[in-house]
């Protein structure tokens, strides 16, 4: 019996996984074009100390998310999605009257939302299931929110319909493509490599809001080279200078990063 117990696996807290996510994601610095100790990136309106009334508002919502999840765990799959958006809104709410009506974490409320709703429905989660789950939740997402639409009225809808990006709603319904992607690098001692991992790959919705399809390239490439040539501190602080200077943020990315935290730590 004592050699049973011993091997039966932890079973990992994703709402606090998540949590530290977020201040992780927020205390590595230099972040290139993003708040962070050094400075401000490439955000006149928000700043470090924005971001932690934000990081302390919506935190707590992420066990409500898991509970709720577990409530619903035996309702089909293709229904979870609308039981979660309510309280998905509510913290969202939560997090404008936290920062004056400044969107500080609107993409890690949704991303890091369906994994702790996922890892509710399923209790102890390994990397794949809790992908797979959220991949399930989220089907049919793009074509019913994007691809539908005959008129674009937001900014992910534009971005859908001129260059086919497919954002946040694509990201999560691929089980988060990108950072599995990346995830075999993990290392949470080295976070602004896993950070350039990202920014090399991800079809940053921000950045093209900001630069085109000019900015995403740029900031791709830029981070494509520094993988491939080496890096330092001066170099990513560099990095940090050009993208400010084309007012370039990619906070797609640093959703990503505080993704990619969960799935690594589990």
């Amino acid at each position: 019996m004592t050699g049973l117990h011993a091997t039966k696996p932890r079973v990992k807290n994703v709402p606090a996984l998540a949590e530290e996510a977020l201040w992780q994601e927020l205390e590595l610095t230099p972040k290139p074009g993003l708040v962070d100790r050094r400075n401000n990136g490439s955000h006149r309106d928000m700043d470090h100390a924005l971001f932690v009334r934000s990081i302390r508002a919506i935190t707590p919502w992420f066990a409500r998310f898991a509970e709720l999840g577990a409530q619903h765990a035996t309702r089909d799959i293709t229904e979870q999605l609308r039981i979660l958006r309510p309280m998905g809104i509510a913290c969202e709410q939560a997090m404008y009257a936290a920062t004056d009506g400044i969107n500080s974490h609107k993409g890690g409320i949704f991303s890091l939302g369906l994994l702790c709703f996922a890892a509710g429905r399923m209790g102890d989660a390994t990397v794949e299931n809790l992908c797979l789950q959220v991949q399930g939740i989220c089907q049919g997402v793009v074509a019913r929110e994007l691809m539908a639409r005959t008129s674009a009225t937001t900014a992910g809808e534009r971005q859908f319909q001129q260059f086919g990006l497919t954002g946040a709603r694509g990201e999560a319904e691929s089980g988060f493509a990108t950072v599995n992607a990346v995830l075999p690098h993990w290392n949470r001692y080295r976070l602004d490599e896993m950070l350039l991992r990202l920014m090399a790959i991800n079809p940053d919705s921000n950045l093209v809001s900001r630069g085109g399809m000019a900015g995403l390239e740029y900031v791709q490439h830029s981070a494509q080279n520094l993988l491939r040539d080496g890096w330092d501190k001066h170099a990513l602080e560099a990095m940090d200078d050009a993208l400010i200077a084309r007012n370039l943020s990619p906070g797609g990315s640093a959703d990503l990063l505080s993704v990619e935290w969960v799935l690594g730590e589990l």
